[in-house]
């Protein structure tokens, strides 16, 4: 079963963080491309559960595209690790390929006693 959650990433939503991260496997971590440094505080949270997680940038029309996804990883200081896509929230078939992303990343991290 798949639960999905939409929360804001600032510190007062702590609270609300720790109750969803309990019994969770991951995390998908939406970034808006045109506005990154709003990212630092989920990404922050997120990391401080200890959850796997997987960063999908939502590109806009607007969006700046000239940024290398290296130049992306490099702005988050992700792990070369952490699976990184780039997704069109407003489409399904995008936003199931960013799951995807997270669902992969899941299994072939996952403890050897569950393989």
């Amino acid at each position: 079963m798949l639960y999905l959650f939409g929360t804001p990433g600032q510190e007062r939503f702590r609270s609300l963080w720790d109750d969803i991260a309990h019994g969770a496997l991951g995390a998908l971590v939406l970034v808006d491309a045109r506005r990154i440094d709003a990212s630092f505080d989920v990404l922050g949270l997120v990391e401080e559960t200890g959850l796997p997680y997987a960063v999908a940038f939502n590109t806009f029309p607007d969006a700046p595209r000239h940024h290398t996804p290296e130049q992306l990883r490099a702005a988050l200081d992700l792990e070369p690790t952490t699976p990184m896509v780039t997704c069109d929230a407003r489409e399904a078939n995008s936003s199931i390929d960013a799951l995807l992303a997270l669902v992969q990343h899941l299994i072939d991290h996952r403890p050897a006693e569950h393989r």
